[in-house]
C-alpha cells in the first residue's frame, strides 16, 4: 500500500515551527508497511490546498493530512477535502456535545459563551468516520472513496499523535491485506556511510524483508520489515537478516528493542554491574547528565554531576592541576583525564565520564579548531581518552559530543565486564 503526507500550515512554510508530524507519521507508516513516497507542505490557501489534495488523491491509496482543522477562517482542510470528494458537511451531534463539554470542564466557559466559530468543528463530511479528540476540540476524520482513504488530523502534535496511535493505526493495520512485522537494530559507534557500505549487499538483494536505514545523531538505526500471512511467518523472514546484521556489527549493536535508547542501555549496564556514575562536563553544560537522568531508575546509579565551565571550577571541583591547564589548556587530553579521575575521587563514584571541548562559534584556533573535543572515562582507576572533531553549529557539536560520551562509557563498561 502506498501513501503520502500533507502538512497544512503557512507557519511551517515560514519556518516558525518544525514539522515533527511528518517525521512521526512516516515512522508509523513504515511500521505498517505503507510506503510513503511524497511529503508535501502547503499553506493556508484554498486553491493551493485543493490542487495538492487532488494530486495526492490521484496517485496514492492513503493520504494523511495534518493541520487546518481549527475554528478560524484560514482553517480550510476539512471544507476543501469535502468539496473535492463531493461530500456535504453535516453537523455531528456527538462532536458538538464533546466541544461543549470541553469548554465547560476544561476552560470553564458556559455553552452560551462559546465563540460561534468553534461550532464549525462539529461539521463533518457526510459518511466520514469521526475520531474523538481527547486533547482538543477538532475531531479527526477518515473518509473512504473508491478504495482509497483520506485521513484528516489536527496539527498540534499533542492532539494528533494520540489520535493516530489509538484510532488510525489500528484502522490502517486492519485494512492491510498482509501482516507487517518490523524488527529494529540500533547501532552506535559506526558512521552512517560505513553502515550502509557494510550492508549494501543485503540492501541490493532485498525483497521481503526490506532494510531501511535511519541516521540519528551519532547512531544508525536499521528497520527490518517483513510482510507475510501472519506474524509468525513475518518474524521467521526477519530472523536470518537480523542474525546477519548482528554478526557484522557485533558489540556496536546496543539494542534490538524499538523504544530502548542508548542512555537506557548504559544505565542498565551500570545497574547490572552495581556501579555508580559521576559526570564532569564543560562544553556540553549538563547535556550528558540530562540524558542519563531521563532514564527511570537513574537515581540508582548517578551519584553526582559537575558542570565545570571555567578553569577555576575544574581546579576546585575536579582537582585538575593548575599546571595542566596552563601548559596543555582546558581542551586537552590531559585535562579530560584529570577531570574524569577527579570526578571519581570527589564524588566517590566507580565511574566518571568527563568532557571538555570547543563548541563554538568562537574559541577555536589552528591547533584546536571549533569542534575539537576530548572526553575521558575513568573506570575504577583505569582511564580511556578519546579525541573527536565534530562539524556543525554549537548545538550540533554538543549533541554529537554527548552521544559519543555515552558510547565511550558503554565501551568501557563492556570492556571491563569482559575482564571479570
Amino acid at each position: 500500500m502506498d501513501g503520502e503526507l500533507i502538512s497544512v500550515g503557512t507557519e511551517i512554510l515560514l519556518g516558525n515551527i518544525t514539522n515533527t508530524n511528518a517525521t512521526f507519521l512516516s515512522e508509523m507508516c513504515a511500521r505498517l508497511g505503507i510506503s510513503i513516497y511524497y511529503h508535501t507542505v502547503v499553506g493556508d490557501n484554498e486553491g493551493r490546498l485543493r490542487e495538492t489534495l487532488k494530486q495526492a488523491w490521484a496517485r496514492s491509496q492513503v493520504v494523511i493530512v495534518t493541520g487546518g482543522l481549527g475554528p478560524t477562517q484560514d482553517d480550510l482542510t476539512k471544507e476543501t477535502a469535502a468539496s473535492m470528494l463531493g461530500c456535504k458537511l453535516v453537523e455531528d451531534g456527538h462532536t458538538k456535545k464533546r466541544i461543549e463539554t470541553f469548554f465547560k470542564e476544561y476552560l470553564k466557559i458556559d455553552s452560551k459563551k462559546i465563540p460561534e466559530n468553534n461550532w464549525k468543528q462539529a461539521l463533518v463530511p457526510k459518511g466520514a468516520k469521526v475520531i474523538d479528540n481527547d486533547n482538543g476540540t477538532a475531531p479527526g476524520l477518515i473518509l473512504e472513496q473508491n478504495g482509497k482513504t483520506l485521513i484528516l488530523l489536527p496539527g498540534p502534535p499533542n492532539e494528533m499523535k494520540p489520535m493516530f496511535q489509538e484510532a488510525v493505526y489500528p484502522y490502517l493495520h486492519k485494512n492491510q491485506p498482509e501482516v507487517i512485522y518490523s524488527q529494529m537494530v540500533k547501532i552506535c559507534g559506526v558512521g552512517e556511510s560505513q553502515v550502509e557500505n557494510d550492508i549494501k549487499d543485503l540492501i541490493r538483494k532485498q525483497k521481503n524483508p526490506t532494510i531501511a536505514p535511519y541516521a540519528k545523531t551519532g547512531e544508525v538505526h536499521l528497520r527490518i520489515t517483513a510482510k507475510a500471512k501472519d506474524e509468525k511467518e513475518a518474524k521467521k523472514l526477519c530472523k536470518p537478516i537480523v542474525r546477519e546484521i548482528k554478526a557484522r556489527f557485533g558489540k556496536n549493536i546496543y539494542t534490538t528493542e524499538e523504544e530502548k535508547t542508548l542512555e537506557e542501555t548504559v544505565v542498565e549496564l551500570l545497574a547490572n554491574q552495581n556501579l555508580t556514575l559521576a559526570t564532569a562536563e564543560s562544553c556540553t553544560g549538563g547535556m550528558l547528565a540530562a540524558r542519563i537522568v531521563s532514564v527511570p531508575g537513574a537515581s540508582r546509579i548517578l551519584k553526582e554531576s559537575f558542570v565545570t565551565y571555567s578553569d577555576r571550577a575544574k581546579r576546585k571541583r575536579l582537582l585538575v592541576k593548575k599546571g595542566t591547564l596552563a601548559k596543555e589548556g582546558a581542551v586537552s587530553s590531559k585535562t579530560a583525564k584529570e577531570m574524569a579521575k577527579g570526578g571519581c575521587f570527589t564524588s566517590g563514584a566507580d565511574v566518571c565520564v568527563a568532557i571538555t571541548g570547543i563548541a563554538g562559534p568562537d574559541g577555536g584556533s589552528k591547533e584546536k579548531p571549533v569542534g575539537t573535543v576530548f572526553m575521558a572515562c575513568c573506570y575504577q582507576g583505569d582511564i580511556n581518552v578519546k579525541e573527536c572533531h565534530f562539524a556543525g553549529d554549537r548545538n550540533k557539536i554538543r549533541e554529537y559530543t554527548t552521544v559519543n560520551a555515552l558510547i565511550l562509557l558503554r565501551d568501557a563498561l563492556l570492556q571491563n565486564f569482559k575482564k571479570k
